[in-house]
Formats: structure tokens, C-alpha cells, sequence
């Protein structure tokens, strides 16, 4: 029961941290000022580029919420953190990539503990 509440709890998180960071991209505007975008242009993401990856990240997010897209969900929010530390590492900033690393671990952590509502 406890592990449910736990797998639980990272569910939530997971995916309001990636419909809140994926709105936060569909809302860049060119000309836009501000710490996310610069990240947007140190990472070479053109305006296509940083939709596709919002929508993309605003899916995985909503997917993770429903069992039978769970294992979905967790695959699709890996490779975006791959991407995001394999662009981090063709710019040269691997203090950044590396950074990425605990969050590339929590949808590995959410498969192992699996959906607190998927039944067995």
C-alpha cells in the first residue's frame, strides 16, 4: 500500500512537471526574453524543434496519468531526457547533462514500481 501511495505521489509530479514545462514551451513566442529561452537557444532548438518537444513532453505527462499508457508514457518521457542530454553533450556542457540524470531516473523508478491503479 505504501509503495502505491509513493508510486503515487511520483505519478502526480511526473506529469504536472511535464504538462506545466511542455505549456511552458507551446507559449515561446519569438523575440521572447527570459532564462527558458535562453536554455532554448544555448540547447540549438529551432521554434519547431522546442513545439515538437513541448507537445511531445505535454503527452508524456498526460499519457502517465492513464494505466494502459503508462509504460508508454515512461518510454516516450526517457528519450526526451536522452535527447535533452544528448543535445546538452554536443554543445560541450556535460555538468548539464549530467544534471539531467536523476530526472532520466524517474520514469525508470515509475515502471518499476508500476501505475498505483493498474491492477494485477
Amino acid at each position: 500500500m505504501v509503495i502505491k501511495i509513493i508510486s503515487g505521489i511520483i505519478v502526480l509530479f511526473s506529469a504536472f512537471m511535464g504538462i506545466r514545462q511542455g505549456i511552458k514551451g507551446l507559449n515561446v513566442k519569438p523575440g521572447d526574453t527570459g532564462p527558458f529561452v535562453r536554455l532554448q537557444e544555448k540547447l540549438m532548438f529551432t521554434d519547431s524543434t522546442l513545439k515538437t518537444f513541448a507537445a511531445l513532453t505535454i503527452l508524456g505527462g498526460v499519457l502517465l496519468l492513464l494505466p494502459q499508457t503508462f509504460l508508454f508514457a515512461n518510454i516516450l518521457n526517457i528519450t526526451l531526457f536522452l535527447f535533452l542530454i544528448i543535445r546538452w553533450f554536443m554543445i560541450g556542457d556535460f555538468k548539464a547533462g549530467l544534471s539531467e540524470l536523476p530526472f532520466l531516473l524517474i520514469p525508470v523508478l515509475l515502471i518499476f514500481l508500476e501505475h498505483p491503479f493498474a491492477v494485477k
